[in-house]
C-alpha cells in the first residue's frame, strides 16, 4: 500500500480497488500493480457451483463465511434433462438451502444478466464471478472481474482472495452513435482496431461526451466484450443515465411485496434489491467513485462513435474485424442465425431483431435461433409484442440460458456450416464442429442475416474509417533478481521445447468446452484430450515432461481451470508464453501449475520456427530453465525471465491454492485454540 503526504490523483478502478481492499490503513490507496487482499460485495457461480462445492470442502470448510456474499445462478447447461445433470442442480439447490444462499434455479436467466436484474450489481462495488464474463458488471459502474474457481472456493470459506490490481487503460469515447448502431458494433470495431493487446490484462475505464449517448443495454454489451479485447475488466462512469436505469429497477423491486418473489428469486428480502433512496444516497456520494483529473493511465485510446458502423467479427476469430459494407460486398452465404447470450439478448436487442423480421419469413435453408438473456426480458418481449415477431418469423425459441454459446443443447454448427451469432465468442469449435464458421455481429445484423440467408444490416452504411488515436505511457522497467528458492521447490529443470507459435491461444483450443461440464471427467481422460480443438496431433508426439511453450496472451476466453489441470495430468511439468490470458495465469498456479513469461525467447523461437516444418506443434529441442538466476538456455542461447516470488512457488510446491488455504485455515485454528 502506498502512504501518501499529498492527495493522490487515482483512477476509477483504484478507487474502487481501494474500497474493497480487506484491512486496509486508514488514508492508504492502492495503485496498479499492487498485490492485496479483497473482500468482494458478491461473488457469482453458475453450473460450475458443483465444482467449487468439492473444493469448498477440500479445504476444511464446513460454512460459507458471508452468505450473503455469495449467489449461485443455474444457466450453462440447462438443456440437459438428464438424470445426472438434473441431480447436480438438485444438489446445488440443497446446498443453497443449506448454506442460506441466494439461488437461481434453470431458466430464470443468464447468471450475469440475473446479477444485474436482481441488484446485486451496484456503482462503487467490487463484483466478482466465476466466469470469464464477469466484466459486464463495470457497465453500473462497479469493478467486474473474473475469479476461478478456486478462488470462489476461498471467497465462500474466508469471504476474501488475493487479487493482483490491473493496469488501467482509458478509452475516451467522442461523438455519438448513427442510428442502427448500437455497443456490440462498438466493441467488435475496438477489438479490430486495437487487436494488439494493447488493453491486455487492463481494466478499461471508458469516458468522454460520447458515454452518455449508449444506453445501458450497449454498455453491458461493451463491457461484456473487453474479455474478448483482452481485459481484466471494463467499466463506465456513474451519471445520469446509469441514475434513471437504477431509478427504473428500484421501481421494479417496490412493485415486489415481501410476499411476491421476483422471477426465480430464492428466499424474501433477497440482498440484491435497493430502493430509489438507496440510489439517491449513492448519487451524492459519486465523486468518491469517479476517477480524479490527472490519474496515471498505462495507455489511452479515442474513438469517435460517429465514426462507426456495423462491424462483425470472423469467421472463428473476435479480433479479424469487419465492417459491414466489406462483408456485404462479399455475400457470405450463411446456414444459422443466433440472438442470444449475455452480450446481446436483452429487450432492447430483442426489440431490435423483431422491427427487422416484421413481416418476413427466414430465409430458406437457414435456422435461426432466438434465446432471452432472462426470463423477465422474455416476460417483457412478450407484453411489448417483440417476442411474437421473433416467433411469426420462423425462428426456435431455446430457453433463457447460455446453450449454444457454450457449445451446449440444441442448434450447434455442423461441418461446413457458417453462421452469424449475437453471442461474444467465436473460438474453432466453440459453438459445434471446428470446421464451421462463425460470425459475430449485432442483433440486427444476425436478424437481417436469417431473413436475407447472407451477412448483412438491415439497411445500407456507406464505409467509413474510424476515428482513432492511442497514446502509451512509458512503465517502468523491471529489474530481473536472483530469486531465493524455497524448500521443495526445482532449482533447475530440464525437458524437450514443443513450440505452438499461436497468439491469443484460447482456452477452447486447449480443452474443448463440450467436456467443461462433464464433472465424471477422470485425469487421465482430461489429457487424452488436451489441445484437442488446436492439434490433434498433439497427443501422439508430446511426452511427460515437455515444456509448451506458446505466443502472446496463451489461455485467453473461458475461465476453465480445466485448461490448466488437464496440461498437468499430462506430465507437462510448465508453460512458457510470451504473455497469459490473467485468468489462465490465475488458475495455472491455483492447480499447481507452473507458468511463466519470456517473451524474448518466444520472439526467438518464432524466428527460428519459421526454417522448420510447418505444423501446429514444432518440436525446438532441449531447453534447461534457471529458476534461481531467472534464464532460459536454448540452442546455445541465453534468455532472461523474472524470477519466481516465493508466493508464487510456495502454490506450486503445494499443489494450488486449495492446499495453501487449507493450511492456513489449521493455523489459524491452531493459533485460537492456543489464545
Amino acid at each position: 500500500m502506498s502512504q501518501l503526504p499529498h492527495l493522490p490523483r487515482l483512477t476509477l478502478v483504484e478507487k474502487i480497488a481501494a474500497r474493497w481492499t480487506d484491512g486496509l490503513p486508514a488514508g492508504a490507496v492502492v495503485r496498479q500493480g499492487e498485490f492485496v487482499m479483497i473482500r468482494p460485495k458478491h461473488v457469482m457461480t453458475h453450473d460450475n457451483t458443483g465444482a467449487v462445492i468439492p473444493k469448498f470442502k477440500s479445504i476444511g470448510a464446513t460454512r460459507i463465511h458471508d452468505p450473503h456474499q455469495a449467489v449461485f445462478a443455474i444457466d450453462h447447461d440447462i438443456q440437459n434433462v438428464t438424470a445426472e445433470n438434473l441431480g447436480k442442480y438438485a444438489k446445488i439447490r440443497a446446498f443453497a438451502q443449506e448454506q442460506g444462499v441466494d439461488f437461481y434455479p434453470a431458466g430464470t436467466g443468464i447468471s450475469h444478466q440475473v446479477m444485474v436484474e436482481q441488484g446485486y450489481v451496484v456503482p462503487g462495488a467490487m463484483v466478482v464471478g466465476s466466469d470469464s464474463h464477469s466484466n459486464l458488471y463495470g457497465a453500473l459502474c462497479a469493478l467486474g472481474t473474473p475469479v476461478v474457481r478456486t478462488d470462489a472456493a476461498g471467497i465462500w470459506a474466508t469471504g476474501t482472495t488475493w487479487w493482483q490490481v490491473p493496469a488501467v487503460a482509458r478509452v475516451t469515447l467522442t461523438g455519438k452513435l448513427a442510428p442502427g448502431v448500437v455497443g456490440k458494433d462498438v466493441i467488435v470495431a475496438l477489438c479490430g482496431l486495437f487487436s494488439h493487446d494493447e488493453v491486455l490484462n487492463h481494466a478499461v475505464e471508458f469516458v468522454g461526451e460520447g458515454v452518455a449517448s449508449l444506453t445501458i443495454s450497449s454498455r453491458m454489451s461493451i463491457s461484456n466484450m473487453t474479455t474478448e479485447w483482452g481485459a481484466l475488466a471494463g467499466v463506465f462512469p456513474f451519471d445520469e443515465v446509469l441514475r434513471e436505469y437504477l431509478d427504473s429497477r428500484a421501481d421494479v423491486f417496490a412493485q415486489a411485496t415481501s410476499h411476491d418473489a421476483l422471477p426465480g428469486e430464492r428466499r424474501e428480502g433477497s440482498l440484491g434489491r435497493y430502493s430509489r433512496d438507496d440510489v439517491a444516497r449513492w448519487w451524492s456520494t459519486r465523486d468518491a467513485i469517479a476517477a480524479d483529473s490527472g490519474a496515471h493511465y498505462a495507455v489511452e485510446l479515442t474513438l469517435d462513435l460517429s465514426s462507426i458502423v456495423p462491424h462483425v467479427s470472423g469467421p472463428n476469430e473476435v479480433k479479424a474485424m469487419s465492417s459491414l459494407p466489406e462483408i456485404e460486398a462479399k455475400h457470405v452465404v450463411i446456414h444459422k442465425a443466433w440472438l442470444m447470450s449475455c452480450v446481446n439478448a436483452r429487450v432492447e436487442d430483442l426489440a431490435a431483431a423483431a422491427e427487422v423480421v416484421r413481416g418476413k419469413k427466414v430465409a430458406v435453408g437457414v435456422e435461426f435461433f432466438v434465446a432471452p438473456a432472462s426470463s423477465e426480458v422474455r416476460a417483457e418481449a412478450e407484453r411489448l409484442g417483440h417476442w411474437q415477431l421473433l416467433i411469426d418469423c420462423g425462428a426456435t425459441v431455446l430457453p433463457a440460458g447460455c446453450g449454444t454459446c457454450i457449445g451446449l443443447g440444441a442448434g450447434l454448427i455442423k461441418k461446413g456450416e457458417v453462421g452469424i451469432s449475437s453471442t461474444n465468442r467465436n473460438f474453432e469449435g466453440r459453438m459445434g464442429d471446428r470446421e464451421g464458421l462463425v460470425y459475430l455481429g449485432s442483433p440486427a445484423v444476425v436478424a437481417a442475416s436469417a431473413i436475407a440467408g447472407y451477412i448483412c444490416a438491415p439497411t445500407a452504411f456507406a464505409a467509413i474509417t474510424p476515428r482513432i488515436s492511442i497514446t502509451r505511457t512509458a512503465s517502468a522497467p523491471r529489474a530481473a533478481s536472483v530469486a531465493t528458492i524455497i524448500a521443495g521447490f526445482p532449482q533447475a529443470l530440464q525437458g524437450r521445447a514443443l513450440f505452438m507459435d499461436r497468439d491469443n491461444m484460447n482456452t477452447d483450443g486447449i480443452f474443448a468446452g463440450k467436456h467443461t461440464y462433464n464433472d465424471k471427467l477422470t485425469a487421465s481422460e482430461m489429457a487424452a484430450v488436451v489441445f484437442e480443438n488446436y492439434d490433434a496431433t498433439f497427443r501422439d508426439q508430446a511426452h511427460a515432461g515437455d515444456i509448451v511453450i506458446g505466443g502472446y496472451n496463451f489461455g485467453t476466453g473461458s475461465s476453465r481451470e480445466q485448461a490448466a489441470t488437464a496440461l498437468k495430468y499430462f506430465g507437462i511439468p510448465c508453460v512458457i508464453a510470451g504473455s497469459f490470458s490473467e485468468t489462465y495465469k490465475r488458475n495455472a498456479f491455483n492447480n499447481g501449475v507452473l507458468c511463466f513469461e519470456a517473451p524474448e525467447f518466444v520472439d526467438a523461437l518464432r524466428l527460428d520456427a519459421r526454417t522448420r516444418p510447418a505444423v501446429k506443434t514444432v518440436d525446438m529441442g532441449a531447453l534447461s530453465i534457471d529458476f534461481a538466476a531467472g534464464r532460459l538456455g536454448w540452442n546455445h542461447r541465453e534468455f532472461p525471465f523474472i524470477p519466481l516470488s516465493p508466493v508464487a512457488q510456495e502454490l506450486i510446491v503445494a499443489g494450488g491454492a486449495e492446499v495453501v488455504i487449507q493450511r492456513r485455515l489449521a493455523a489459524n485454528v491452531a493459533g485460537c485454540v492456543k489464545a
